[in-house]
């Protein structure tokens, strides 16, 4: 792979010019805002070389809240480490560029409604004429078959077609949806294990195949437990705030000065919490005995803790349920986050400097690898900035990029 114009220094820890794991793979990332971004960004990380091909307008990302130009904080987010090239795909030169483009390519990964794709010419079955070898990721909403196959696809969409919506916050309460977008990074991560599994796959029969996820099959996929519970005829789950749904007491306790988490969810646990909240009688109560009598009485339960807890501070009651070795911990906001020393320590924060955004703390990787570390430190690539650079490498002559200029295929 050709060495990124954009680059920085490895993480720290990895050897100097040591290859990264899926060096010497290209990849086509066709793919706007969340879901695709971050899938194509974990294979940049990771070593891959990703050219992040964008329409003339640009990702829309690139325009989100905070934007200098044609530059945004959140594009960076999902886009390190790429290399961006301006391809107009709505003309046919843009379309016969990219097809040239693909032959060669070990991965592609597009985010189209299902359908677009097909009537660009530059779906699976006609690249895969192309190039057998290819491997094809494509992330939308409802997936590439069924009746909804052309709706649109947005996380907060698919959190409540999924039912995310339906068990997340208190009883009673209206539908929330989960802070993150669950949605859009799950179909990402489950992108790249399908993307993975089939580079395996191809080293076996040097075949390539089309792999087809989505935000609603995401969403349900990752609600392991409430489509257990109603798969298993136990009903139709139901918001629990922040208390599980097979474990007690396993949720947010409140202390004079605010809230805690407390995870004493098996037997001997319990135990251990009943002894430092000096009721070591609740463990042979009827009641608490076992978990299952837990889970069916954990209101009562966490009523009775916290009318313990309530008269002590958070940091009090921290400190005296780590020194018990009793699972427990703070409830930050961000910047609580990234002041935490283990955050720090685990590399979660790096610094990057960006030619328009200017100094950046962004997100680190949470892969850590012994002998191929990822490389989470180069900044997202300008609009087209690598647009005569990849056309060249690619093998583009002058002229040819000369033509594609005129035709409006690129800047």
């Amino acid at each position: 792979m050709k060495n990124m114009s954009n680059g920085s220094a490895k993480r720290a820890g990895a050897a100097a010019g040591a290859p990264r794991a899926l060096e010497g793979l290209r990849v086509l990332d066709v793919t706007q805002v969340m879901a695709g971004p971050f899938s194509a960004m974990l294979l940049a990380d990771l070593g891959a070389d990703v050219i992040k091909v964008e329409p003339p307008s640009g990702d829309a990302a690139r325009q989100f809240a905070g934007a200098l130009g044609k530059d945004s904080s959140s594009f960076n987010a999902v886009n390190r480490g790429k290399r961006s090239l301006v391809l107009n795909l709505k003309v046919a030169g843009g379309r016969d560029a990219f097809s040239r483009l693909a032959g060669s390519a070990d991965i592609l990964i597009e985010n189209y409604r299902p359908g677009v794709m097909t009537d660009l010419g530059l779906d699976y079955p006609a690249l895969a004429e192309v190039n057998p070898r290819l491997i094809y990721a494509s992330i939308s909403g409802y997936g590439q078959t069924g009746p909804h196959r052309h709706k649109g696809g947005f996380d907060l969409i698919a959190q409540g077609v999924a039912g995310i919506m339906s068990i997340t916050g208190e009883p009673g309460g209206p539908p929330i949806k989960a802070g993150v977008p669950i949605a859009d990074l799950g179909a990402g991560l489950f992108a790249l294990v399908g993307i993975l599994a089939a580079l395996q796959y191809r080293s076996r029969t040097g075949l390539g195949q089309h792999v087809d996820t989505s935000l609603i099959e995401a969403g349900v996929a990752l609600s392991v437990w409430e489509a257990t519970e109603y798969l298993s005829g136990r009903g139709i789950p139901e918001p629990m705030g922040s208390a599980h749904r097979l474990s007690a007491p396993y949720q947010a306790i409140r202390c004079a000065d605010g809230y805690i988490t407390i995870g004493a969810a098996t037997d001997r646990l319990f135990r251990r919490l009943c002894d430092v909240l000096n009721h070591p009688e609740w463990v042979e109560a009827p009641e608490f005995i076992d978990n299952t009598s837990r889970v069916r009485n954990r209101a009562t339960l966490a009523a009775r803790i916290e009318a313990i807890t309530a008269q002590t501070s958070r940091s009090d009651w921290l400190s005296l349920l780590e020194a018990n070795d009793i699972p427990c911990g703070p409830i930050n906001d961000y910047a609580q986050v990234f002041a935490d020393p283990q955050i720090t320590a685990r590399q979660m924060v790096v610094e990057t400097d960006h030619p328009v955004l200017g100094h950046l703390r962004t997100l680190g990787s949470p892969i850590k690898m012994s002998a191929t570390p990822p490389d989470d430190r180069r900044r997202a690539p300008l609009l087209g900035e690598h647009t005569e650079e990849i056309l060249t490498e690619f093998g583009f002559s002058e002229s040819e990029r000369e033509s594609l200029r005129r035709a409006g295929a690129v800047p």
